[in-house]
């Protein structure tokens, strides 16, 4: 690899270790995550600050910097469909009073851009923090592959004993999204944890986005509930963006 796009791969790995539960990093704790010499950080460190992406305060700790900020701003403004299903996404965790998140496919990875601050409660389930999400384990990255007419992905983790390793059980679920236009996905990221999702499209029906929620698996028993108010929400959005779903006839889901 280049030596400058190694830089940048490094300079993105350190900015990636900032999170919700992580949003202070000394250069020692940074230097062991990423396996290199302090010298080395520290010089990623100093030319990350110097352009706002980080910023140093007290004790010899770093932060995220304001100039992150001003990107996501740019970023979301360039998204018209992300404040109306930002917005879409609230309502729904506070009507089922779930965790409710908006996902992305970006290649073949499949991104969480957006998850609900409020509404929610019960026990914490898998992937509450997480940024890039198990594409073929969770209902919103099936949801998105299945949609694109991705082909499982290579290798697949298995994380439980009900995650979907194989190829042809995984074109027989995609068939299935793609006929009902949901995914649903019960233990297979993390026992315990379900996942419902539905897609966000613009005009002329290209999927945006998945709108979905994450729940203890036992509330899959509410199922229809759940997906009703998904797709309440999720087509309220689409319908806003100039979406119009074609009738199908002898079946009311769209």
């Amino acid at each position: 690899m280049p030596r400058i796009l190694a830089t940048v791969e490094h300079a993105v790995r350190l900015l990636e270790l900032f999170d919700a539960d992580h949003t202070e990093w000394t250069l020692s704790d940074l230097a062991r995550h990423v396996a290199q010499p302090t010298s080395t950080v520290h010089e990623q460190l100093t030319t990350l600050c110097e352009t706002g992406l980080l910023t140093r305060v007290s004790r010899g700790r770093y932060r995220l910097g304001w100039r992150l900020l001003k990107l996501s701003s740019a970023l979301y403004g360039s998204l018209p469909w992300y404040p109306p299903a930002h917005a879409a996404m609230e309502r729904l965790a506070r009507r089922t009073h779930l965790l409710a998140f908006l996902c992305v496919l970006d290649g073949a990875r499949v991104l969480c851009v957006a998850r609900s601050v409020q509404g929610r409660d019960g026990p914490p389930v898998a992937g509450e923090l997480d940024f890039e999400l198990p594409a073929h384990a969770t209902a919103s990255g099936k949801l998105l592959l299945a949609l694109a007419g991705r082909p499982l992905p290579y290798p697949a983790p298995v994380f439980t004993e009900r995650t979907v390793t194989t190829a042809a059980a995984w074109d027989a679920e995609a068939t299935a999204i793609r006929q009902h236009l949901h995914a649903v996905t019960a233990d297979e990221w993390a026992n315990g944890t379900g996942g419902l999702a539905v897609p966000i499209r613009g005009e002329h029906g290209v999927v945006l986005a998945a709108l979905g929620v994450s729940l203890p698996t036992p509330r899959l028993r509410e199922s229809d509930m759940l997906l009703r108010a998904l797709r309440d929400a999720a087509d309220e959005v689409s319908w806003h963006l100039g979406y119009r779903a074609p009738i199908r006839a002898g079946n009311s889901e769209h």
